[in-house]
């Protein structure tokens, strides 16, 4: 491969950056993260790969629903491979700063009561489905009957402070993530 090779095939890479490097940002550096977050102890790391990943999916989502008008803006594959190195790259905490000042404001504050509630069944090693009654009686045997009242009664007193309210903390946040 002579120099002009070289030459073409550099120029190759810089026409066609967006697509070489849009799945390493956008898929493969997340991906690999979110494996390094999932064996770390730390919630933190959690919570930063879980937002990007929702804001992933509601990038996709814009896409597939607006395909038609995405084709004809020559700029958007640049657009999104800057936007979503914003999210990504830890120091600029993108992704913890859109969920914060638009996400959840938006889809989450605005919800009065939380409709999913999902107890999965599985079988222990008896065979036996677990259902929320195992799962109690299973709490009762190794902390005590006053432990789950404890809990009960602090349910019942957070959900008659939220009865007013939203049924989240309008103060949670990613306070953590703006001091990177």
């Amino acid at each position: 491969m002579g120099a002009s090779g070289v030459a073409s095939f550099l120029k190759l890479v810089v026409k066609n950056f967006d697509i070489l490097a849009g799945p390493v940002v956008s898929l493969v550096y997340p991906l690999y993260a979110s494996i390094q977050a999932i064996e770390t102890k730390s919630s933190e790391d959690d919570q930063q790969w879980l937002t990007y990943w929702v804001l992933y999916s509601m990038i996709t989502l814009f896409e597939l629903t607006f395909a038609a008008l995405i084709e004809w803006l020559p700029f958007w594959s640049y657009a999104k491979l800057i936007f979503t190195c914003w999210l990504v790259i830890p120091y600029f905490s993108g992704a913890a700063y859109v969920y914060q000042h638009y996400v959840r404001p938006y889809l989450v504050t605005r919800q009065k009561t939380v409709n999913i509630w999902y107890v999965p069944k599985r079988k222990d090693a008896l065979g036996k489905h677990d259902n929320i009654l195992t799962a109690a009686e299973k709490y009762i045997q190794e902390n005590g009957s006053e432990a789950l009242e404890r809990i009960i009664h602090r349910s019942r007193d957070t959900t008659m402070r939220n009865i007013h309210h939203s049924s989240y903390d309008d103060n949670y946040g990613y306070d953590d993530y703006t001091k990177w």
